[in-house]
């Protein structure tokens, strides 16, 4: 009874098996279903990303070139300022002075020198006359020539008094944004004393980073025929992670390679714009600051024409990267591919694969090499050409 119970509960189970095939099978010992597309050619631009840093195009130490104490600052930390601005004031008194003791010197050696003329103009008269000597006139000529010298170094003293008095103001030498001042009012200042200040520019703005000599040589190769650097554009990713707006270009190669490390420096030109209602009292917001550290992508100003598949058809093992193609017999082959540029997306084929052939996206872990499948348009998916 109990062996007749089991057996036709066995009977009864069995339809019921035979009636579910796996998720994905047309039946049992039918091929596979497959999703595939057509490998086609497809614009992508092609980036290199490297570390770099930003720096300001001039940047200029504020120092004293007198000796003084400090007696006023005239502006603020952190603000914008003009070529010409007045920063600091120093004591002028002693300064002062000293061109007016120069200006004296220079007075007495035009009298002296006037009369020198006139006692040389007399001895000649007198000469001419036969009534003087040559030794008179000699004597008068080699003082007046004395007294031309004495003025001439006199005006000179003047010249170094009125430079030295104007630099009792210290003035801005160029455009930019001033950091903190390291000396207060009431000290005394000296060339010796250092850095007062610190002013850099702000835009355009510099982005140097080191890159690989034969990625260097690779873009220059690749886009000779297109401008050379001038075809190669510029992006910076900020700290935050976000990308910058604004798009640089390449302006200088250095000459020197690091033994070290076998790179070159790069440097390219970005602009730095105030951001639109952002500015305070303090002075304009602008998004690249100097010694910044960022991340410098370099592209192609046109992106190239790559044969791209979605990422998903990539499978990999120990012997590199593969794809499965799938021939008008409806077999899946297994096809060794080398990669190119990709994103998390796209996979761009650079040797492998032909133009318009099918690649599995679909059902990829079904397939088996030199296997039968069956076919069918894969559906569209983000980033899928």
């Amino acid at each position: 009874m109990i062996v007749s119970a089991l057996r036709s509960m066995v009977l009864l189970g069995l339809p019921l098996l035979l009636a579910s095939p796996a998720m994905g099978q047309a039946g049992p010992g039918a091929p596979p279903a497959v999703g595939v597309i057509s490998a086609q050619k497809r614009p992508m631009a092609e980036s290199t990303e490297i570390n770099g840093r930003i720096q300001a195009p001039q940047r200029v130490n504020v120092v004293a070139r007198v000796t003084a104490f400090m007696n006023e600052r005239l502006f603020a930390e952190g603000a914008d300022v003009k070529t010409g601005d007045l920063l600091y004031k120093l004591e002028r008194a002693p300064f002062e002075a000293d061109v007016e003791a120069k200006q004296g010197a220079v007075a007495q050696a035009q009298a002296q020198l006037e009369n020198a003329n006139v006692t040389l103009s007399r001895a000649q008269e007198l000469l001419e006359k036969s009534a003087g000597t040559q030794v008179a006139v000699d004597s008068a000529l080699a003082a007046k020539r004395t007294l031309d010298a004495q003025l001439q170094s006199a005006r000179a003293q003047l010249h170094q008094s009125q430079i030295n008095l104007d630099y009792t103001e210290i003035r801005s030498p160029i455009d930019g944004r001033i950091g903190r001042t390291a000396v207060t009012i009431g000290n005394v200042v000296s060339p010796t004393t250092g850095v007062l200040t610190t002013i850099v520019g702000t835009d355009p703005m510099y982005v140097v980073f080191p890159i690989a000599v034969r990625r260097v040589l690779e873009l220059r190769d690749r886009f000779a025929d297109k401008g050379g650097f001038d075809a190669v554009k510029i992006q910076i990713r900020l700290p935050n992670g976000k990308m910058y707006g604004q798009v640089g270009k390449l302006d200088f190669v250095d000459v020197n390679v690091a033994q070290d490390t076998d790179t070159i420096i790069l440097r390219g030109t970005i602009p730095n714009p105030v951001i639109p209602a952002s500015s305070g009292s303090y002075g304009a917001v602008q998004e690249l600051q100097n010694d910044e550290f960022v991340t410098v992508l370099l592209e192609a100003v046109e992106p190239l024409q790559v044969l791209a598949v979605p990422r998903a058809a990539i499978l990999s093992d120990q012997q590199g990267d593969y794809v499965y193609v799938v021939d008008a017999g409806n077999i899946a082959h297994q096809r060794r591919v080398r990669l190119g540029q990709s994103t998390p997306e796209v996979a761009a084929v650079a040797d492998g694969l032909k133009e318009g052939e099918q690649v599995i996206v679909d059902g990829i872990q079904r397939a088996r090499p030199n296997a039968a499948v069956a076919p069918a348009p894969a559906a569209p998916a983000p980033g899928r050409s």
